[in-house]
């Protein structure tokens, strides 16, 4: 612990400026979210990447997200091992407890984890077959998403749709919960799932009917 530094200047004015100005201004909704707690309408399961800014987005305000980012915004089966599992908690945590009426999967254009798991699977990063690389055995979710778009002969055409994978393994993943499953049979859930291009700003919902994607 000696080795931490302190906070970076320009994050200290950053903050000084939003304590000024929005909180200020917005001081009795915050004190409001504090006291009451969180009530989101929807859960939104993206990925770390830090040009995905999903509140912006959905022009939404501070309490409507339940937010959650892993690499590459996957889903991982259900798997009651005993074991530590932050997305499925978090899955847990928003649908049973926080009651969300919806869960989004965000997946998105130029996504390094995607391109990892393309090139893990096609042979081309060997680095990510160790079995120490975290980042490698998180991608090894998405190996059903690789068979299915493997044959494309274009590799940028590839990991595009294997982008969409994504998105479709962890809509089929997120149906493995039984709490899941059973709040969208009550009628009290909806899933979806979508896929942003980030630089023409487009989003895709996914139709499970035609197994594609539609612009909104």
């Amino acid at each position: 612990m000696k080795r931490v530094r302190p906070l970076p200047s320009y994050l200290v004015q950053r903050y000084r400026g939003w304590k000024a100005t929005s909180y200020k201004d917005n001081q009795a909704w915050y004190r409001h979210l504090a006291q009451e707690g969180q009530h989101p309408r929807a859960m939104i399961i993206c990925c770390c990447d830090s040009r995905v800014h999903v509140t912006a987005i959905f022009g939404a305000d501070q309490g409507e997200f339940f937010l959650h980012r892993n690499i590459a915004n996957l889903v991982p089966p259900f798997n009651p091992d005993g074991q530590q599992h932050g997305t499925s908690a978090a899955v847990e945590y928003a649908v049973t407890a926080l009651k969300v009426a919806h869960v989004l999967i965000l997946g998105h254009s130029n996504c390094g984890g995607v391109r990892g798991c393309e090139e893990m699977c096609s042979g081309d990063a060997p680095q990510l077959e160790d079995k120490t690389s975290f980042v490698g055995r998180w991608m090894d979710i998405l190996r059903p998403g690789y068979e299915r778009v493997k044959d494309i002969k274009d590799k940028e055409a590839r990991v595009t749709a294997l982008e969409r994978q994504a998105v479709v393994v962890s809509l089929e993943n997120l149906m493995s919960f039984p709490f899941v499953k059973d709040a969208i049979a009550d009628g009290n859930l909806t899933v979806h799932g979508l896929w942003h291009d980030i630089g023409e700003g487009v989003i895709e919902h996914y139709n499970a009917e035609t197994d594609t994607f539609v612009p909104v």
